[in-house]
C-alpha cells in the first residue's frame, strides 16, 4: 500500500505540469496581444491585403517553440489567422490575375483597332494617290486633245492633195470607158470609211464658148454620177466644175494637145482624219459642217 502511494504521487506531479503549462500559455496568449497592441506602435497597412501583418507572440510558453501536449483548440486558434490571411492572398492574387488579363485584353484590342485604322488610312492614302495619278493622266490627255483639236480647227479648211487621176474622153464622148472606171474605182476605194476629205472633179473640153463648157460639164457629171451610184460617195463631198476650154494649170498637161476632153479628179484631205484616229472623237458633225448649203 505504501509503495503504491509513493509511485502515484510522482506520476500525478508529472501529469499536472502539462495542464499548468497549457493554462499559462493560454493566459499568456490572451494577454500578449493586448500588451503588444498597447506597447507596440501602430502597424503599417501597406500589406497586399490592406491589413496589418501578423505579429509573433511575445512569449512562447513553458514548452518553448513546440508544446507536445497542445490541444486542437489551441492549434486551431493559432492557425486560423494564417489560414484566413492565405485565403485572402489567394483571392487577391486571383483578382489581380483577372485584372491583368482584362487589361491585357483591352490593350490588345486597342492595339488591333489602332493597327486596323492605320491600315485603313494607308489604303485611303494609296487610293488617293492612284486617283491623283489618274486625274493627272486624264488632264494631260485632255490637254493633248485640246491642242490637237485647236490645230485641226485652225487648219480645217486647209485641204491637201492626196491623190489625183485623169480621165480622157474621145471627141463627142461623155460616157465612161472601162479604163476610166478602173481609175475611178482605185481612187474611191482609198477613201472608204474615212473622214475629212473632198473630191474635186474638173472637166475640160475642146472647142469654144458655151459649147465647150457644156461638154466639160457633162463629162464631169458622168464621173460624179459613177462615184455616187457605184461607190456611195456622199454628194456633199464632191465639188464639180465644168472648165470648158480653160487652159490647164499643170505644166505637163499644157504640152498635150487635147482633141476631145478630159476630167481631172483630185482627192483632197484635211486633218480631221488625224483627229479621229488620235482622240477617238466623232467627226461626223465636222464633216457635215463642210456640206455646202
Amino acid at each position: 500500500m505504501k509503495n503504491s502511494l509513493l509511485f502515484a504521487l510522482p506520476l500525478a506531479a508529472v501529469l499536472a505540469f502539462p495542464a499548468l503549462a497549457q493554462t499559462t500559455t493560454s493566459t499568456t496568449d490572451q494577454s500578449a496581444p493586448a500588451a503588444s497592441s498597447s506597447a507596440a506602435p501602430a502597424a503599417s497597412t501597406d500589406a497586399a491585403t490592406g491589413k496589418a501583418p501578423l505579429a509573433p507572440p511575445s512569449r512562447e510558453g513553458f514548452w518553448g517553440h513546440l508544446n507536445p501536449f497542445a490541444r486542437k483548440t489551441y492549434v486551431r486558434r493559432q492557425t486560423e489567422p494564417i489560414r484566413d490571411r492565405v485565403n485572402e492572398l489567394d483571392e487577391l492574387t486571383a483578382g489581380n490575375g483577372k485584372a491583368i488579363k482584362d487589361t491585357d485584353a483591352r490593350a490588345q484590342a486597342g492595339i488591333k483597332l489602332a493597327s486596323d485604322k492605320a491600315d485603313a488610312a494607308d489604303q485611303h492614302a494609296v487610293d488617293a494617290g492612284n486617283k491623283a495619278t489618274m486625274a493627272q493622266q486624264t488632264a494631260q490627255q485632255a490637254t493633248t486633245r485640246v491642242q490637237t483639236v485647236e490645230t485641226v480647227v485652225t487648219n480645217i479648211d486647209q485641204y491637201k492633195a492626196q491623190n489625183q487621176a485623169e480621165i480622157l474622153f474621145r471627141p463627142g464622148q461623155v460616157a465612161l470607158s472601162k479604163t476610166a472606171k478602173d481609175a475611178i474605182d482605185t481612187m474611191a476605194d482609198s477613201v472608204k470609211g474615212q473622214h475629212g476629205y473632198i473630191i474635186e472633179v474638173q472637166g475640160f473640153s475642146a472647142g469654144r464658148g458655151q459649147t465647150a463648157i457644156t461638154t466639160s460639164q457633162k463629162m464631169a457629171e458622168s464621173v460624179v454620177r459613177y462615184l455616187v451610184l457605184q461607190h456611195e460617195i456622199p454628194v456633199y463631198r464632191i465639188y464639180l466644175v465644168g472648165m470648158g476650154n480653160a487652159p490647164a494649170t499643170d505644166e505637163a498637161a499644157k504640152t498635150k494637145r487635147m482633141s476631145g476632153g478630159r476630167v481631172e479628179i483630185s482627192l483632197l484631205k484635211n486633218d480631221l482624219e488625224q483627229l479621229s484616229s488620235n482622240t477617238g472623237a466623232p467627226v461626223a458633225s465636222a464633216d457635215q459642217a463642210q456640206q455646202p448649203k
